[in-house]
């Protein structure tokens, strides 16, 4: 073993690309059971370790000399072993954080905040918190001195909220850990999770127009400070900047939306082709559901059940991340179809001119009159979801060239 992380259920993880595009050395992925972590701990065969759930506590007891950081915090998640053999721990979550909200933009500084979860992680935001100049910290736990009940009514002035539970997290995306309609005062709202990349959470934040950020910023920063651990060399951080957008780029997906007949499904097919990744068709997939064609559903079932399925086909498709995901016309008139979307996409959104839309086997695509209508009527609601307008009245492949800019430049790219 040379280098890797370490933890009792890894599942899918960044660590290995993130520190393959940092330095040039082997690093994997260990699943260890407490007494294999700590067996590995004492006969010290490896040059640099992270650690994560549930060994960070239990790694700092485990090491020879700590940082001060790691003794603040009261665990560790990176340990190296030095050339005499002794055992190094550190814990550069406390950097990775504090990049975080930085890049977020949120202030912490003479601010209330309100961190949810009593954890390891939990211990990393307060102090965190602490060293950017928090006025007050106040942890919420389910079981701890201040509950939930707790923060809306003892707490509701909090400023700076921040989730460090698993609340939210794939693949029980769409749970929020916190109402913060009964915070206005926040003023900025970070959540530790990053799978999805924004968690209901961050949703609500961006809803409100509130500094919000999820947890792969931090990831990756930790992660930059753990392989100048590692390797002995400064990184600079504009190494976070673009692994972080590298990430995104890659786990987003491209959510085409429109109006029915725009060509969403032709343009998302070139899309997938150029970008090297699958292509899902909504419409195809509700029709894989329903065993019948989308006139028949409306035919026999009616839009509300049209509709009822294809709000769990978006919610179920867009769970998943690494896509191009052409949907309905009609997806955008539900808000939780729009937010489904946004949680791990860039939404891209399809212009044709209304005289060149097809009507074939659409419903609702009655007559150009309908069309006209059902345009007016829509157009807000693309507009309000939407990342990126994307033309699509000349040639496939140049709509599908710009879809792909605009989908990258939108990742940070």
């Amino acid at each position: 073993m040379e280098y890797g992380l370490i933890g009792a259920k890894l599942g899918h993880s960044y660590s290995v690309p993130i520190h393959a595009q940092l330095a040039d050395y082997d690093y994997r992925l260990y699943e260890r059971t407490e007494e294999e972590f700590v067996e590995l701990m004492r006969r010290r065969d490896f040059r640099g370790l992270n650690v994560t759930i549930p060994y960070k506590k239990l790694a700092l007891e485990l090491c020879d000399a700590l940082s001060d950081t790691a003794r603040e915090v009261g665990s560790v998640n990176t340990v190296v072993r030095r050339p005499d053999g002794s055992l190094y721990g550190h814990n550069t979550d406390i950097g990775g954080f504090i990049g975080l909200a930085r890049k977020a933009g949120v202030e912490i500084a003479g601010k209330k905040a309100v961190i949810l979860g009593s954890g390891g992680t939990s211990l990393t935001a307060q102090t965190a918190c602490r060293h950017l100049g928090a006025r007050e910290i106040v942890v919420v736990s389910r079981k701890g001195p201040v509950d939930y009940g707790a923060l809306y009514r003892d707490h509701a002035d909090a400023q700076v909220l921040i989730n460090t539970t698993p609340v939210g997290m794939y693949p029980n995306n769409g749970e929020s850990a916190a109402d913060i309609e009964r915070l206005p005062k926040l003023t900025g709202v970070l959540d530790v999770i990053y799978n999805p990349d924004k968690t209901a959470l961050i949703l609500d934040a961006q809803a409100r127009g509130l500094p919000c950020a999820g947890g792969l910023y931090m990831l990756v920063g930790q992660a930059r400070e753990a392989a100048e651990l590692f390797t002995g060399r400064a990184i600079p951080e504009s190494e976070t900047e673009r692994i972080h957008a590298l990430l995104r780029g890659e786990a987003l997906n491209a959510v085409l939306v429109g109006m029915p007949g725009c060509g969403k499904s032709s343009v998302g097919k070139a899309l997938s082709e150029r970008m090297g990744r699958p292509f899902v068709d909504c419409d195809g997939e509700i029709v894989k559901r329903a065993g019948k064609s989308i006139p028949e559903i409306f035919a026999q079932d009616g839009e509300g059940a049209f509709r009822a399925l294809e709000a769990a086909v978006i919610a179920d498709v867009c769970r998943e991340k690494g896509q191009v995901v052409a949907t309905g016309g009609g997806a955008v008139l539900r808000e939780d179809n729009v937010r489904a979307m946004r949680q791990n996409g860039a939404v891209l959104l399809l212009e044709r001119d209304l005289a060149a839309l097809s009507m074939d086997g659409r419903p609702l695509s009655t007559s150009r009159q309908a069309l006209e209508e059902m345009r007016k009527a829509r157009q807000p609601k693309y507009l309000a979801a939407a990342d990126a307008v994307i033309d699509n009245n000349a040639a496939l492949e140049g709509a599908a060239e710009r879809a792909r800019e605009a989908f990258y430049e939108a990742a940070g790219r």
